[in-house]
């Protein structure tokens, strides 16, 4: 599965974008999930919530789907 994901700030933690899909209810599950869970930042592993996604990157989270990070310029909506 493959989504695109709309910023409306500059930037996204990861921890925030495991919140937006649904994989965490809280941001204080990111750091279990990122340390149970290989998550992947541009073909990079990545176990930092902090990590800050910018418009342009592509995260993969195996099992669950490939996300792209895009600048939200007409007003669209996250995880669409």
């Amino acid at each position: 599965m493959k989504q695109k994901i709309f910023l409306e700030t500059e930037y996204m933690t990861l921890g925030q974008l495991l919140k937006e899909v649904n994989l965490i209810s809280s941001g204080g599950q990111a750091k279990w999930f990122l340390a149970e869970e290989t998550v992947f930042v541009d073909g990079e592993p990545e176990n930092r919530r902090g990590r800050k996604l910018y418009p342009g990157m592509m995260i993969d989270i195996p099992g669950t789907g490939t996300f792209f990070m895009t600048k939200n310029e007409d007003g669209q909506h996250e995880a669409e």
